[in-house]
């Protein structure tokens, strides 16, 4: 009977673990451990079933009451975090209007579930974040181009960006894309009337200019010279309205200053004078609304056309100077002058000719590149006072050899006549010589003129010890008889000829045994 009683006690303990075993498993069923795990965790009951010690069954089922307790506790606690994070991602997915998380809230998550869950809702925030941010950042400038514009919203879209809160805003991708198209409209917008305010106070400027509107005038609308606003752009029509007007009741003043305008540009650009007489209206005496709106669209053509050439014109300018700089110093290098010059001018100004006569040609080189790229560019030639550049630089260089030629001939030439007039009547005095008087005359000496001497004398020679001076060329004439007075004539104007007080003080000087010399030419003078 007890051994009955035994096997009855025993049957009913493994009908009781395997109630216990079977509960276990659908507790973790039920909070969704894997097959892999619900084995080794089977395997571990077994083992304590299988301890030393002989565990009691009463152990053992405190034991597994005390395991399901804490599975328990960990389905409560996934539960919760899983309705938490639920609700996360509702709130942030209807912000972001994005789908929400997908995952079965009937079962007990794995924990493998609820780390992908929180990170996914992680994501959502750091979206949420960026988006906001971009958000605000955009909504500041659009409120700024609106205030600039003097915009008022008027579409729901704008009203919910500017007037309602933030907060309440959805930060979808499609509103965020609609956020970025709008300010980009208005910042356009924002730039068109910038442009249009800019041409406004040009348009003023130029109109200013040439009507000579006063100082205090101009200053009286210097407020809206800066800015864009659109009481600003109002304020600028008003006045270019007010000197349209006033061009027009000055119309021959203001015609007269396009055309200082006009031939400003004309140097700038190079015109020749064909170019300037193809301009009939210049030259037109009838002051209409006509002739200054062909005046207006001249001077804008002739603008754009600087514009477009503004850096050969530049380089055709600074070609221009140097070649200036360089004929004058070519000038004061054959000024003889230069050499009376104090204060080491005349070494500076030979090293600046030597500079430019090596920068010139190094000039002309960099133009005519520059110049051969822009015609294969615009496919038309470049022309400076209506002939090509290199044309006209090689034309004055021709010139300038010319000029030098001419200048040498010119400088032969009259070297040649002076020495031609000075072999026919002697080379003039280049300093004026002190007044000798007569010589002393010494009782029983007389001087003595050595006859060969005399007869060797040619017609340039000077007789200083007889004239006590410069003898100047005459024309020869005759003696008279014998025993007279020499008759000495001179045809030269300006010329002086030896007075007959110092000739007769030295007569006995060219007397010679008490008779006057043979008739013999000394330096034009013929005894």
């Amino acid at each position: 009977l007890r051994r009955r009683r035994f096997e009855v006690l025993a049957e009913e303990s493994i009908v009781c673990l395997q109630k216990a075993l079977n509960h276990l498993r659908e507790i973790w069923e039920l909070i969704g451990i894997p097959e892999d795990q619900r084995l080794q965790r089977t395997e571990v009951v077994k083992k304590h079933i299988k301890e030393e010690g002989e565990t009691t069954i009463l152990q053992l089922e405190k034991d597994l009451r005390t395991q399901v307790e804490l599975m328990r506790k960990q389905k409560k606690e996934r539960k919760q975090e899983l309705k938490l994070l639920q609700e996360q991602d509702q709130e942030l997915c209807e912000i972001l209007c994005m789908p929400h998380y997908d995952i079965d809230s009937t079962s007990v998550p794995s924990l493998e579930e609820l780390s992908q869950f929180r990170q996914h809702v992680a994501t959502l925030r750091e979206t949420k974040a960026s988006r906001r941010e971009e958000f605000v950042n955009i909504k500041r400038q659009i409120i700024l181009c609106m205030e600039e514009l003097d915009h008022t919203p008027d579409t729901s879209f704008e009203r919910d960006v500017v007037c309602e809160d933030e907060d309440a805003f959805c930060l979808s991708l499609e509103n965020i894309a609609t956020l970025q198209k709008l300010l980009r409209q208005l910042e356009m917008r924002k730039s068109q009337n910038e442009a249009v305010c800019e041409g406004l106070r040009a348009q003023i400027r130029e109109l200013w200019d040439r009507l000579q509107i006063p100082a205090e005038e101009r200053e009286a609308v210097a407020t809206v010279m800066t800015g864009s606003k659109a009481k600003v752009r109002k304020a600028l029509q008003l006045e270019v309205d007010r000197l349209e007007e006033l061009k027009m009741q000055n119309m021959k003043k203001v015609i007269e200053a396009i055309r200082v305008e006009l031939a400003q540009y004309w140097d700038q650009c190079f015109y020749s004078q064909e170019q300037r007489q193809a301009f009939a209206p210049y030259y037109a005496d009838d002051y209409t609304e006509n002739l200054l709106q062909l005046h207006d669209a001249e001077i804008v053509r002739l603008r754009n056309y600087y514009e477009v050439h503004k850096e050969l014109f530049e380089g055709v300018q600074k070609w221009e100077e140097s070649w200036k700089h360089f004929l004058e110093f070519e000038r004061k290098a054959s000024d003889p002058s230069r050499f009376t010059n104090r204060g080491g001018n005349l070494l500076k100004e030979e090293k600046q000719r030597a500079k430019l006569q090596k920068t010139l040609p190094k000039l002309e080189e960099e133009l005519k590149a520059r110049i051969e790229m822009w015609e294969q560019e615009h496919s038309k030639a470049f022309v400076v006072n209506g002939q090509k550049f290199m044309e006209y630089v090689t034309e004055q260089w021709e010139m300038h050899r010319l000029e030098k030629e001419r200048a040498k001939q010119e400088r032969q030439l009259k070297n040649k006549k002076q020495t031609e007039t000075e072999v026919l009547y002697g080379s003039a005095p280049r300093t004026p010589n002190k007044r000798r008087g007569p010589a002393p005359h010494t009782p029983g000496k007389v001087r003595r003129l050595n006859t060969t001497t005399m007869s060797n004398a040619t017609a340039n020679s000077s007789i200083r010890p007889v004239f006590g001076g410069t003898v100047y060329r005459s024309p020869v004439s005759r003696l008279p008889p014998s025993g007279s007075k020499p008759v000495i004539t001179s045809t030269c104007s300006g010329k002086k000829t030896p007075r007959a007080g110092r000739y007769g003080a030295n007569k006995e000087n060219v007397e010679l045994n008490g008779s006057i010399l043979s008739a013999r030419t000394f330096k034009g003078f013929q005894i």
